[in-house]
């Protein structure tokens, strides 16, 4: 039974991202809001990632008026927008836009489940062929798709962070590969 152990670590793994990634898209906005420097009026969309500049393998990407980074990413091929969350066990995806992108779980491959401040919330675990920001490309993500009303905005996770160089440096995060 090696296997079904396996399985079940995999499991567990899983379950754990989600709830950490759920835990942290509920708090940080609002500490955020509350303790964080005063928001300047958005020149765009509050949902569009402010210009990143890509120099090679090295991105630079400002932190946005509402103060999280965000990042327009390439997952397979295709365009998402996505926050940086570094507090996120994974890359997660709400369920529309990973439509977008191709990915359509069934309802039988929403096996994960986890408790969320709003109730018991429902996962997906998915593989992403191929996530690039910029010049950076890491391929074979892990990631989870969850249902819209559980999850306010897609998240670029540990799952791709952990696998490029990353620091925060003068209000700025810098990612190299």
């Amino acid at each position: 039974m090696p296997a079904a152990h396996g399985d079940l670590a995999v499991m567990r793994s899983v379950i754990l991202f989600a709830v950490l990634a759920l835990v942290i898209a509920g708090v940080v906005p609002r500490f955020i809001d509350k303790h964080g420097p005063a928001a300047a009026p958005a020149a765009a969309a509050p949902n569009e990632p402010p210009p990143a500049q890509a120099s090679g393998r090295n991105l630079t990407i400002p932190r946005g008026s509402d103060g999280h980074f965000r990042v327009e990413a390439a997952i397979d091929g295709r365009r998402i927008n996505l926050v940086v969350d570094t507090g996120a066990s994974a890359v997660v995806l709400r369920e529309g836009d990973a439509a977008r992108l191709g990915i359509h779980p069934s309802p039988r491959d929403y096996t994960g489940r986890t408790q969320t401040a709003n109730g018991v919330a429902r996962y997906a675990p998915v593989e992403l062929n191929r996530v690039e920001i910029g010049g950076i490309v890491v391929y074979n993500v892990r990631a989870a798709v969850m249902p819209d009303e559980t999850l306010g905005q897609n998240l670029l996770g540990m799952t791709f962070l952990s696998r490029v160089r990353w620091e925060h440096r003068n209000g700025r995060l810098v990612l190299e590969q």
